[in-house]
C-alpha cells in the first residue's frame, strides 16, 4: 500500500489554493472547488482497516464524506461505502472498514460530497491479513470416569494452513493450548479426539482448538463431567496345566467400574486370601478373560489364587481358587573349572553355576536327573549344585559313586560325559561317550557304529558317511546300554527308540545334538548343489559324496556361468548360500563367473558352515 508523508499534505495544500482538481461525478459532470486525498491505510487485521481521508480545500455545500472500497480497483459511492459521522468541521477524517475477507485485497479511495457532486482522493490498495481458523466442538460420547470421546470441525482455515488442531480441557477456567490437549492430526474438516486421564466425578471444560500461522481459533466451551468411578468387577478362573513348577490361572475383567482398569492378573501364595503383597503375574488391561502363567512354584505343594483388576479408584479381587502342584522338573548346574575351554564362544565361564552346563529330570520321574558335559582339558574338576548360584545344596565326591555336601571337587579327565543323578539316594555316574551311526544302512551293519566327532564349537557330533536304504541308530561306545532311535520319527530321540529308517541310498551328513537335557535331537541329510550354472539347472540336484578325510561334502562337475546353491535332500526346506565362502540358511545364490569343471566343497562341521568353488 501507498502513505502520503506529512510532507505531502502540507504541498497539497498549499497547491489546492491555485490547482482545481478533476473529479468523478456521479449522474452528471460535476467539477468542484474543494480539494481532498487519501492519506494513508492504517490498522490492517484479517477483517478490518482503516482509511484516513483529509479534506484540503473544503469549499462550500460539503453534504457527506468517507470511504468507498471493493475488490476491484477504481471503487466509487456504488459500490460499499462507509461515511464519517465525526466532526463535520474537521479537515483530517478516519474511517474504519469492518466486515472485510481475510487474505483479500481491497481497494479503497476517501470521497467527499456537495452539491456539486462527488470528489475522490486517491486509490490505496491494502491486503488483509490471515484470521485464525473458525472450529466447532462435536459432542461427547462414551463419557466414562476417566475418559470420553467427542471432536471437533474445523469449518474455516482462516487463509493459511492448519498445522495442528484437537481439543483442550481443563477442569478450572478456559481452556486454551497452554492447558490439556489433544492433538489430532491438521487441515480442514472433522477430526475425533479421545480424553484420557480424567478425574471421576468433575466437570471439565472443554474447547474445539485449530492453529494456523495467525495464531489458534476456538470453539464456544461445552461443558463434560465425567462419571463417578468405581472398582472394576472381576472373577477368578479355575488353574489349569497344573506341573510342577507351574501352572496356569487367570480372570475375567466384566466391568471395568466406570474407570479404565489399568492393570489387572492374578496374585497368589501359599497362604489363603493373597493379594497385590504376594507373587503376582499381571496381564494387560481392560475388559475380558486373560490367562497368567505361574511360574518357579516349589513341587507338592497348595497355592491359593484370586485374579485382580485394578482402575484409578483401586484393586478388586475375583474369589479364590486353590490348588496342589506336582513333582517339579529338577534340574542341577555342573560349575567347574572346565567350562570356559570346553564351550567357546558361549557365555559359559568357569565355576559359575548360572553358567554352565546342567543336567535334568523328567517331571514323570523326578529324582533321575541325566545330561551331557563336555569337558576338553585333561584334569577336570567340577560340583554339582541345586541352584543357579552357590545358594543351595552343592554336592561333591563322597566317595563310592555317591555324591556328598562336605565332598571335595569331583575330578574327570577329558572327555564328552553322560551323567546320571539319583537325587534321593545322591547315587550319580560320569561316564565318558563317543558317538557313532550303527545299524543295516552303515557301513559296518550291525557290527559296530561308524564314528562321529564331537564338534565343541556347534556343541554336537558331526560327520558323514555312505547310507543303504535300510536303518539305523546312534550307539555310544560299543555297547548298547547307550543307544537312541526315534519312536516319534521326527528327528527327536529317546533312549532305546525304534530304529530310523532310510528311503534313499545316498550319503549322508549327520549332527547329533545331546545338549538339551531329555530332549535329544538329530539330523541326517543328503546334499547336492542346484542352480542355473549346474547340468540339472534349477530342476534337479547334483548329489555331493562324502570325504572323510577332509570331513566335508564334495562334488566336482561340470559348470556354465550362472548361478548355485546348496539343498537337502532334494527339497528347498533345507537350503543354503551365501558368498565370500560363508553360508547361511535361505541365503544368496552364489555367483559362477565362467564356465568350467569345478570341485565344490561343503563343510558343516563347525557353528559356521563355510564352502569352495575351485576351477579345476
Amino acid at each position: 500500500m501507498k502513505k502520503l508523508s506529512i510532507l505531502g499534505l502540507l504541498l497539497l495544500s498549499l497547491f489546492a489554493m491555485v490547482i482545481v482538481p478533476s473529479c468523478t461525478k456521479e449522474n452528471e459532470d460535476v467539477r468542484v472547488a474543494p480539494a481532498m486525498t487519501t492519506s494513508q491505510v492504517i490498522d490492517i487485521t484479517s477483517e478490518s482497516a482503516t482509511v484516513i481521508g483529509f479534506v484540503v480545500n473544503p469549499g462550500e455545500g460539503v453534504t457527506e464524506k468517507g470511504v468507498c472500497y471493493d475488490i476491484a480497483a477504481n471503487p466509487t459511492i456504488s459500490k460499499t461505502v462507509v461515511k464519517y459521522t465525526g466532526t463535520a468541521t474537521t479537515a483530517t477524517f478516519n474511517v474504519t472498514l469492518t466486515g472485510l475477507n481475510y487474505t483479500t485485497t481491497y481497494y479503497a479511495r476517501a470521497y467527499v460530497k456537495n452539491s456539486a457532486g462527488v470528489l475522490y482522493g486517491e486509490e490505496y490498495s491494502f491486503t488483509t491479513l490471515v484470521a485464525t481458523p473458525t472450529v466447532t466442538a462435536a459432542a461427547f460420547t462414551e463419557v466414562g470416569s476417566s475418559s470420553a470421546k467427542s471432536g471437533g470441525n474445523v469449518a474455516d482455515w482462516g487463509g493459511a494452513e492448519v498445522t495442528a488442531r484437537g481439543l483442550c480441557y481443563s477442569y478450572y477456567g478456559i481452556p486454551t493450548v497452554d492447558s490439556m490437549k489433544t492433538v489430532d492430526g491438521n487441515g480442514t474438516g472433522a477430526f475425533e479426539s479421545a480424553l484420557t486421564n480424567l478425574v471421576g466425578g468433575k466437570v471439565y471444560h472443554v474447547r474445539a482448538y485449530a492453529t494456523n500461522s495467525a495464531g489458534t481459533g476456538y470453539s464456544e466451551p461445552v461443558d463434560l463431567t465425567t462419571l463417578a468411578a468405581v472398582k472394576p468387577s472381576v472373577t477368578t478362573s479355575a488353574v489349569t496345566n497344573v506341573l510342577g513348577m507351574s501352572a496356569t490361572g487367570g480372570g475375567n475383567v466384566t466391568d471395568q467400574g466406570g474407570a479404565d482398569v489399568i492393570r489387572r492378573g492374578v496374585c497368589y501364595s501359599t497362604s489363603p486370601i493373597p493379594t497385590l503383597n504376594d507373587s503376582v503375574v499381571e496381564s494387560g488391561a481392560g475388559l475380558g478373560e486373560y490367562q497368567a502363567e505361574m511360574t518357579g512354584l516349589t513341587g507338592l505343594t497348595t497355592y491359593y489364587v484370586r485374579a485382580f483388576a485394578e482402575n484409578s479408584v483401586g484393586v478388586s479381587y475375583g474369589e479364590e481358587v486353590q490348588f496342589t502342584t506336582l513333582i517339579p522338573i529338577r534340574t542341577w548346574y555342573v560349575p567347574g573349572n572346565y567350562v570356559a575351554a570346553s564351550y567357546p564362544g558361549t557365555t559359559f565361564t568357569d565355576w559359575s553355576p548360572a553358567n554352565s552346563p546342567f543336567i535334568a529330570s523328567l517331571a514323570s520321574d523326578p529324582d533321575k536327573l541325566e545330561g551331557y558335559v563336555y569337558m576338553s582339558t585333561f584334569a577336570n574338576e567340577w560340583k554339582l549344585t541345586t541352584q543357579p548360584d552357590w545358594n543351595g545344596t552343592n554336592y561333591g565326591d563322597g566317595g563310592a559313586g555317591l555324591l556328598s555336601t562336605t565332598g571335595g571337587n569331583l575330578i574327570a579327565g577329558a572327555g564328552f560325559y553322560k551323567i546320571n543323578v539319583n537325587a534321593a539316594t545322591l547315587e550319580y555316574t560320569a561316564v565318558a561317550t563317543n558317538w557313532g551311526v550303527i545299524g543295516s544302512a552303515t557301513p559296518l551293519n550291525w557290527d559296530d557304529e561308524t564314528p562321529l566327532e564331537y564338534d565343541m564349537f556347534s556343541r554336537a557330533w558331526k560327520g558323514g558317511m555312505h547310507l543303504t536304504a535300510a536303518e539305523f541308530k546312534f550307539r555310544a561306545n560299543h555297547d548298547w546300554g547307550l543307544n537312541y532311535g526315534s519312536t516319534a520319527g521326527n528327528e527327536t530321540l529317546d533312549a532305546g527308540g525304534a530304529n530310523i529308517p532310510v528311503a534313499t541310498e545316498d550319503d549322508y551328513f549327520f549332527t547329533l545334538d545331546l545338549s538339551n537335557p531329555n530332549a535329544y535331537t538329530y539330523t541326517a541329510n543328503r546334499w547336492g548343489v542346484i542352480g542355473s550354472a549346474t547340468p540339472g539347472g534349477w530342476d534337479s540336484d547334483q548329489n555331493m559324496t562324502w570325504d572323510a578325510t577332509n570331513k566335508v561334502m564334495t562334488l566336482t562337475v561340470d559348470l556354465v556361468a550362472g548361478e548355485i546353491k546348496f539343498r537337502a535332500n532334494d527339497d528347498w526346506a533345507i537350503n543354503l548360500g551365501g558368498s565370500n565362502g560363508t553360508l547361511e540358511y535361505n541365503g544368496p545364490n552364489i555367483a559362477i563367473a565362467e564356465d568350467g569343471n569345478y570341485t565344490i566343497t561343503l563343510n558343516m562341521m563347525g557353528s559356521v558352515f563355510t564352502y569352495t568353488v575351485v576351477k579345476n
